[in-house]
């Protein structure tokens, strides 16, 4: 329902930003309710793309997406706790080809996009980064890339992933269903030295040009105050769900804004994207498997290039090595959150090339 013309302007924008961010809750809660994987981001990006076709909506304001992305850095960051960071060093030669395996899954998935799809060369990348999506979008943000394309391959990738992944892996292994550790909250003085040194270090980068500074800033923040020791825990799930849920609502505005045409089209290159990217990730697997004695299908989980709290706790679940998993998420997901901004900053958006 339209906002009275007589409110003032202000009021009426903050009225319509709360009400897409409410039907993104609305979508994400459904998509909960249904068990759907993850569903507070897919709901909530289904639900506001669904109904920025049907009606112009509001973008939301640099405020709200600023704030998001220190939230999601401080929560990306609270990963790399001692016992992260020294379950690493068991497996040099495994996370040798984790990171040559990285970088060959952008490249191939990015080429495929950039010369089947004829993207910019920015776009194909962002892309084709396997996971980091807060990262991915903030970047995309601040070098003005095609959100909205760029949101509906990943969200593509991270459902048909978490939907198919644990049948393949099932297959590869025989080891019995564990329920997942407790996750440790962090106190309020945790959290709130967690959000104040992520957002000062992020105006800090902003101040000297960085791209994606808070982003970068909350991850580097909040990865040095648990790799210390002088935090500990992450944040409530209340939090991380509330994260999910700006994101899907920044994400499917954007979608929205793309042509109808455009969103179908989208589709076969997604799922072209998607075997690319798999069948890379999956040929690197086998060798850092090798290397270090583990069985195929924790490979598997550890080079899928889905999100790091996603595939820790499928490996719990299937049975597998978490540490060795989250070991691999960890170090994939600070490579991507910290060196992307640096590595694609350096690209400047531009026109495709016309089709041939």
């Amino acid at each position: 329902m339209p906002v009275p013309s007589y409110v003032p302007y202000h009021l009426r924008t903050l009225s319509r930003e709360a009400a897409v961010i409410a039907c993104a809750a609305v979508g994400g809660t459904i998509f909960a309710l249904l068990d759907v994987p993850a569903a507070w981001l897919s709901g909530s990006m289904l639900l506001v793309s669904i109904l920025g076709i049907t009606r112009p909506l509001p973008d939301l304001r640099r405020p709200w997406f600023d704030s998001t992305m220190v939230m999601s850095g401080a929560l990306i960051g609270s990963a790399a706790t001692p016992e992260a960071l020294a379950a690493t060093a068991r497996y040099p030669g495994s996370l040798l080809v984790l990171v040559v395996g990285l970088v060959a899954i952008m490249l191939a998935t990015g080429a495929y996009l950039r010369f089947v799809a004829r993207w910019s060369w920015i776009d194909s990348l962002l892309a084709a980064a396997p996971g980091a999506l807060s990262a991915v979008i903030s970047v995309a943000q601040d070098k003005g890339a095609n959100i909205g394309r760029i949101a509906a391959i990943q969200l593509f990738r991270i459902l048909v992933l978490v939907a198919v992944l644990p049948s393949i892996m099932k297959l590869s292994s025989s080891g019995p269903l564990t329920l997942p550790p407790p996750i440790a909250v962090a106190s309020v003085g945790d959290m709130a030295l967690l959000l104040g040194s992520g957002l000062v270090t992020g105006l800090i980068f902003e101040r000297i040009g960085v791209t994606a500074p808070f982003i970068l800033g909350a991850t580097l923040a909040s990865a040095v105050l648990h790799g210390t020791g002088l935090v500990h825990g992450t944040m409530p799930p209340e939090i991380a769900i509330a994260v999910m849920v700006m994101l899907g609502a920044a994400m499917g505005g954007r979608v929205s804004n793309l042509k109808r045409n455009e969103i179908a089209a989208l589709f076969p290159l997604a799922i072209g994207g998607f075997v690319v990217s798999m069948v890379v990730a999956f040929a690197f697997a086998w060798p850092a498997a090798w290397l270090a004695g583990v069985p195929y299908a924790s490979a598997m989980a550890a080079f899928a290039p889905g999100g790091l709290e996603a595939m820790a706790m499928l490996a719990f679940a299937m049975g597998l090595d978490p540490l060795y998993v989250g070991a691999h998420h960890l170090v994939r997901f600070m490579l991507l959150g910290l060196a992307m901004p640096f590595l694609v900053g350096r690209l400047k958006s531009e026109k495709p090339p016309a089709s041939q």
